[in-house]
Order: structure tokens, then C-alpha cells, then sequence
């Protein structure tokens, strides 16, 4: 029986490797990206549900970039508290920016979906480009950053929407990693021509890649995934490209609490069961081996059993898989990360698995 486990072990740690090494690799080693400002016109889309706060902090930001040709679409998703109020104020202040105003619908009701399409149609240019109501861009060359990725034939352009730094928080660390690992997987099976899903905190497409697939009809009864589903369903190869340079980066602030951050885990989880089944079973194959790394060599090693070999192997993915997260970290300016790693990724993968059961016996909230 041990020596079963042994073998299935390495098939493991081959598993592993060819994710690290294989596909993530192509993100964390591939070249600096290079930055040509093209003149786009550029619609810049924000759906908003009682976000008063941020917005009034975040859109004067939006509106201030150093682009040439673009306009901001405000949605208000039926909001109760002042969010209204301020799109007005900002529609007044700036000359660039519209507001499309959602009212109830017993139909869409609550779903984010429904407004967005209201948004996308109301929107003027033909490339859009997407973030949400609590985040900001790390720069005024934002727009310049993520629109300068498209081409004629390059017509969605996933990007990197971070978190951001808490001092002495081991939750903060956590998030920011759990957010690193999504955006080098999707980074990286894009680069190597299957792109399977984007984070609508910073994502651009061009209008007719929405048409194309008639919009979100085809998943309008999940109410999440107006980004992840919505690429697993409309890029390819050939459409689809990223944009990874420190300049297209936006950066929202993390939740402070376990439970809340496990609530919005949770929804993200639930999602990715919509998606196509080989991208569910990329994705299903990669966690289940992490969770097997851990689990088998305990066993190996309880019984001393090849313990040289065992560790020898346990050395090596680690390793690997350290200098493959270190690049991608430094790529994405999260370069303290990798000074926790493995701690912290272990620490996610029982996390993981605590959201796969809650979600079994629950369903997750959805946007409101």
C-alpha cells in the first residue's frame, strides 16, 4: 500500500511541476511588457449599488486620467443611499462623464447583469473598459496602460485589480495572495491561448466582443460573473491578451474580517462552477493535487517510508514553485509575499476547502 502512495505521490508532485513550471511559468518568466499609448477612444464603464463612499473618494480619480479621448458611464443600480446623488454632482463637474439611472425590475431584480447592459449600451466608443465602484487606478496613465494592449485582432485585455497592503495582518496577506494565484493562473492560460476567465476590478473589451455573444443572456440567471463568465464564455486564443505593467493596475481596499472575505470567496467559488467543464476540470485538477501534496507525504513519512526520496520531492516542488510565485509577485508588485510562502499558501488551501463544503450546505450571498 505505501509504495502505491509513493507512486501516486509523484504523479502529484509531476502534476504540480507542470503547472508551475508549464503554464505558470509563462507569466512568471515571460519579458517585461512594453507600454505604446495608442489614441482609442475609450468608455470608461462603473456600476455602482450604494457606494457612496468610495465613489466619492474614487471617480474624481477616473475622471482626472491623462487620456486623450474618454468618457466615463456611471450606473446606478437602484441605490439607497447617496451614490445617486454624487453621479449627478460628477455628470455637472465633468464634462466626460454620464449617468445611466437603474430602476428596480422584477425581472432582473438585484442583478448586476442587468444594469451593466444598460450601461454598455448607453456607452458611446466601441472599447470598454471596466472596474468597479471601490476601486482606483494606481496611476493617471491607467487607461493609456490597458487600452494600449488592444489590436485588431486583440479585442479583450485581461489586467491585474489588487488589493490593498494592511501592516501586521496575516489576513491582509492571505487575500493578496489568494488574488496573486488567480491572476497568474488566468494571466498565464491566456498567454498560452486559453484565456478562462478576467476580475471585472480591471477589464476592457471592445463593445462588439459583448454583442457577439449576446451579452450575458446565456448566464443571466447566475447573478454573479458579469466578468469571470462572461470571458469563459466570449475569449479565445485569438481575441484575448493581458496587460501587466505597473501602470494598468487598479487596487480596491481588502476586507478586514475573516467571515466577510470568506462571504465574498464563497460567491467567486459558486461561480466558477458555470464554467466550461475543461476549464472546471484545469482548475479542479490543480487544487486537488495541492491538497494531495500536503496530504500524502504525511502518510510516506509517518511511516518513515522512502522519507529521503519523499522529502527530496517536497524540496523540489517548493522550490519551484517559490521562484515561480517570487517572479510572478515581483510582476505584480507584491514582492513580500513570497517571503511567506509555503506558509501562506497552505494556509489558503484549507481555507479552499473550508468554502468547497460551505458552499455544498449553503448558498453565498449575491450582489444586492
Amino acid at each position: 500500500m505505501l509504495i502505491l502512495i509513493l507512486y501516486f505521490f509523484i504523479i502529484i508532485v509531476a502534476i504540480q511541476l507542470s503547472y508551475y513550471l508549464g503554464i505558470f511559468g509563462k507569466f512568471a518568466f515571460a519579458k517585461a511588457q512594453k507600454t505604446t499609448p495608442k489614441r482609442i477612444p475609450i468608455s470608461v464603464i462603473v456600476c455602482a449599488k450604494n457606494e457612496e463612499e468610495n465613489v466619492a473618494k474614487f471617480i474624481p480619480l477616473l475622471a482626472e486620467q491623462n487620456y486623450p479621448d474618454f468618457e466615463i458611464v456611471l450606473i446606478d443600480d437602484a441605490s439607497s443611499d447617496g451614490t445617486l446623488d454624487l453621479f449627478e454632482a460628477f455628470e455637472k463637474e465633468y464634462s466626460n462623464i454620464r449617468l445611466v439611472k437603474v430602476e428596480n425590475n422584477e425581472a432582473f431584480w438585484g442583478n448586476k447583469k442587468y444594469a451593466l447592459t444598460l450601461g454598455i449600451k448607453a456607452a458611446k466608443k466601441d472599447y470598454l473598459l471596466f472596474t468597479d465602484a471601490d476601486c482606483y487606478p494606481t496611476s493617471k496613465e491607467w487607461i493609456t496602460a490597458m487600452s494600449s494592449q488592444f489590436t485588431m485582432q486583440k479585442t479583450i485585455v485581461l489586467g491585474y485589480g489588487g488589493y490593498e497592503k494592511i501592516a501586521n495582518s496575516l489576513l491582509n496577506k492571505l487575500i493578496r495572495f489568494e488574488t496573486l494565484m488567480t491572476a497568474v493562473q488566468y494571466f498565464s492560460w491566456a498567454k498560452i491561448g486559453h484565456p478562462y476567465m478576467g476580475v471585472g476590478r480591471n477589464l476592457a473589451y471592445k463593445k462588439e466582443e459583448f454583442f457577439n455573444v449576446n451579452g450575458f443572456i446565456n448566464h443571466i440567471q447566475v447573478r454573479s460573473g458579469d466578468d469571470d463568465l462572461f470571458i469563459n464564455e466570449a475569449a479565445t486564443s485569438k481575441n484575448t491578451t493581458v496587460a501587466y505593467t505597473p501602470e494598468s493596475f487598479t487596487y480596491s481596499k481588502p476586507k478586514t474580517k475573516y467571515k466577510d472575505w470568506l462571504t465574498q470567496k464563497r460567491r467567486h467559488i459558486a461561480t466558477a462552477n458555470h464554467y466550461k467543464k475543461i476549464d472546471q476540470f484545469q482548475l479542479g485538477t490543480f487544487y486537488c493535487s495541492q491538497l494531495l501534496f500536503i496530504l500524502l507525504p504525511i502518510i510516506l513519512l509517518s511511516f518513515q517510508f522512502q522519507w529521503i526520496l519523499v522529502l527530496a520531492l517536497i524540496f523540489v516542488r517548493y522550490l519551484c514553485a517559490w521562484i515561480v510565485v517570487g517572479f510572478s509577485a515581483g510582476k505584480l508588485n507584491e514582492k513580500d509575499l513570497k517571503y511567506w510562502f509555503p506558509i501562506i499558501e497552505i494556509l489558503l488551501i484549507f481555507t479552499q476547502i473550508n468554502i468547497f463544503i460551505t458552499n455544498i450546505f449553503s448558498k453565498p450571498v449575491n450582489w444586492k
